[in-house]
């Protein structure tokens, strides 16, 4: 399955909704730290609904840890700078789909060490504000697993 990655993410509910799509669709959530809230904050707590007992969930400090931790999979991140869509990734199981923090995205230097091919943006207006967090990664991997032909899913 897929793997959904939230460096340093800030809003409880958004990680919270994250958790309740991981619970629903078999991916795993991947926190990288430092995390902007506790893991038990009553606001992450209530947009969860208590599914962490039902998702795969971890917590690194930081994005090398995450690799070494789980095979150096094929990871790709969002970003408004990019110039390909996420319809337009291959995905395949094990890809971890890596989102930035809620108020400033992927770090450029980090974003500067990976190749173009594997950032990608969500089709927006222009001079449009970004999507909420929870709600692109819905749309992510929805796609994926659409393209991986929703394995276990019914």
């Amino acid at each position: 399955m897929l793997r959904i990655v939230l460096y340093q993410p800030e809003i409880p509910p958004n990680t919270g909704n994250i958790m309740r799509l991981c619970a629903n669709t078999g991916c795993s959530l991947h926190l990288i730290g430092p995390l902007g809230f506790d893991l038990d904050d009553r606001r992450m707590r209530r947009a969860g609904l208590d599914y962490r007992e039902y998702a795969d969930v971890r917590v690194y400090g930081s994005l090398d840890e995450f690799m070494q931790h789980n095979g150096q999979p094929r990871l790709y991140g969002a970003t408004t700078r990019a110039t390909q869509s996420f319809h337009q990734i291959s995905y395949q199981a094990g890809d971890a789909i890596m989102f930035g923090p809620e108020t400033r995205g992927l770090p450029a230097e980090l974003l500067a060490g990976m190749d173009a091919a594997a950032t990608f943006r969500i089709p927006m207006l222009a001079n449009s504000r970004s999507l909420n967090l929870s709600n692109a990664a819905a749309v992510v991997v929805y796609e994926g697993l659409r393209q991986l032909g929703f394995p276990g899913l019914q």
